[in-house]
């Protein structure tokens, strides 16, 4: 009479044995009868090898055309926010403009709306990791400074920047544009002969 597991045949050995761990992770395959069976498995093992094959290289084409899809799309539209910002500075410089081209305008309010419409500019690339470079009274920095000159001065240390000529410019940390300056050479050593 069987018992719970009826599948199980009474001349079947059991795996409570020091041998119940071998080949307990894959089952045994069947011995192939004749060559020609076991050609026939291998045949069609390795016809499932090479379906897996092309599905992997199909995947593997399809993440990579996805891919540069992706990349192009981020190239395209990652300056979005930022001219989105910049819209209403442009806005502002045609009123600032318009307001120019009227008769008997005043250049002090003028003048104050173009500061403001600055500000607004700076505002907007500051928030998008512009940083302004602008070391008059420090230390020459070859690193973020090119001389233009070197001018004697008698209230300007040596080696600290004397003007500024053009203002530099890094983003989040590295250097667009190097501020171009005017170094101190120091008091001016004329009756030194």
């Amino acid at each position: 009479m069987a018992g719970p597991d009826s599948s199980e045949t009474p001349n079947t050995p059991s795996n409570d044995g020091p041998d119940a761990t071998k080949g307990a992770t894959a089952p045994v395959p069947e011995a192939a009868s004749t060559p020609v069976d076991a050609l026939a498995a291998a045949k069609k093992e390795a016809t499932e090898n090479y379906d897996r094959y092309l599905r992997s290289v199909a995947d593997l084409e399809n993440f990579r055309r996805r891919t540069v899809r992706e990349k192009d799309e981020l190239r395209q539209y990652a300056t979005s926010r930022v001219l989105e910002e910049l819209l209403p500075v442009m806005d502002n410089l045609a009123l600032g403009l318009a307001a120019a081209k009227q008769p008997g305008a005043d250049l002090k309010v003028l003048a104050g709306g173009v500061d403001m419409v600055l500000t607004q500019l700076k505002t907007a690339l500051s928030n998008h990791g512009l940083k302004e470079i602008n070391p008059l009274g420090q230390s020459f920095d070859a690193n973020l400074h090119e001389s233009i000159s070197a001018q004697p001065s008698a209230d300007v240390p040596e080696g600290k920047v004397l003007t500024v000529v053009r203002t530099g410019y890094s983003l989040n940390g590295r250097l667009l544009r190097p501020a171009s300056v005017v170094v101190s050479a120091g008091a001016d050593q004329k009756g030194s002969g």
